[in-house]
């Protein structure tokens, strides 16, 4: 099959901005080839962010679905535009869109996921195809529909000098996710571990009165001391505890516990900050201890991405959990962790079009391989 430019995009649970990513894409399945030409982030303003985050009724989902349309498009046409090629020279586009809702079988009686970002507000405002709703497939057919990282964690990234290495890759978004792979897509483990920023960021805005997003450099966690008793609660938290395949989202981990928090302690503002980075890190080792080592007890080391991998204080306290495991970020393999997720959807659109399965069964629970999203011409 021969080398075609593909482009991704997405906002992540974060919310905090439209990534685009082009690629050039040789080969389909085990044989796929990927290599980043260009990328870039458009953020997304305050309000945007606000609305995105705030209570939603269906005419505000509408709007916003439109709205994020546009958005979307114009980081596609950036990121053509920085490449230096033009529209016409790509093949498809792959839009994740952003997450408004996901409710797999294990959180709601009838499994379902809802991602908007007009798909036909891109295909008009770039004149090329889109390929969108990556996970609905894998939950009609049984799966969690998420996660899909591990698709190009295995395509990508596997160790193909050495077959028998096993590699783990650390997603730090506003969930935190594994990816453990190796030789054989069906050997692969992965799974949402729990909060990596979204605890953080929640706190953050209410810390600074919105003037910061995050816990900047771990500016505002490392002023604080970490509450021993909150912690423990948090530890308790129901989803830690469910193996995989298992899949999280603002539904366990969003606003709803950042109130919780703030409540439980409104003058400790900083020590709720260090508490929530404590819980990020501890059920990111848990998760290891419990599920990863027992089956993969001799990792090559773990590879990070995600916008967490920004936070030193956070890479700090995870590198020395995860020790003797060596924690690398991904860039340590040649790719620039930022556009890890956006490459992601461009993989994921490339293959749609070639016709080739690209859910991972072990990671989502699905009961067959099935090819993912919907085409808007």
């Amino acid at each position: 099959m021969p080398p075609r430019l593909c482009v991704g995009v997405l906002s992540g649970t974060s919310v905090d901005a439209a990534d685009a990513a082009l690629c050039r894409v040789e080969g389909t399945g085990a044989d796929v080839a990927l290599q980043l030409v260009a990328h870039v982030s458009r953020p997304f303003s305050p309000d945007l962010v606000a609305r995105v985050l705030g209570p939603q009724d269906a005419r505000s989902l509408c709007a916003l679905n439109f709205e994020l349309g546009e958005r979307f498009a114009e980081a596609v046409l950036a990121v053509i535009a920085r490449a230096g090629v033009k529209p016409e020279d790509i093949h498809v586009v792959g839009s994740h869109g952003q997450t408004m809702a996901h409710l797999p079988s294990d959180l709601s009686p009838i499994a379902s996921t809802l991602q908007i970002g007009e798909a036909d507000v891109i295909a008009e405002r770039t004149g090329l195809p889109v390929v969108s709703d990556f996970r609905t497939r894998d939950m009609a057919v049984g799966g969690q529909g998420a996660p899909l990282v591990p698709y190009l964690d295995w395509a990508v990234f596997r160790n193909r000098e050495r077959p028998d290495a096993t590699r783990a890759f650390l997603n730090l978004g506003g969930i935190a996710n594994v990816s453990v792979v190796g030789e054989h897509l069906d050997d692969t483990l992965a799974f949402d571990t729990g909060p990596a920023n979204m605890v953080l960021d929640g706190l953050a805005r209410r810390v600074t009165q919105g003037q910061l997003g995050c816990d900047r450099d771990g500016s505002l966690s490392s002023r604080g001391q970490v509450i021993p008793g909150l912690l423990e609660e948090l530890l308790a938290h129901p989803f830690l505890a469910r193996p995989p395949p298992r899949s999280a989202g603002r539904e366990g981990f969003g606003e709803a516990l950042v109130d919780r928090l703030w409540k439980a302690a409104p003058e400790r503002p900083h020590d709720l900050m260090a508490t929530a980075r404590a819980f990020t890190v501890e059920a990111t080792a848990r998760a290891f201890e419990t599920w990863v080592h027992p089956r993969f007890p001799r990792l090559e080391a773990v590879y990070a991405s995600g916008g967490g991998t920004r936070n030193p204080v956070l890479m700090a306290d995870l590198r020395a959990r995860l020790a003797p495991v060596p924690l690398e970020r991904l860039d340590v393999l040649g790719f620039p962790e930022e556009a890890k997720e956006a490459a992601l959807f461009a993989l994921l659109a490339a293959e749609h079009r070639a016709g080739t399965p690209a859910n991972v069964r072990p990671a989502t629970g699905a009961m067959r391989r099935v090819v993912l999203g919907k085409l808007t011409p």
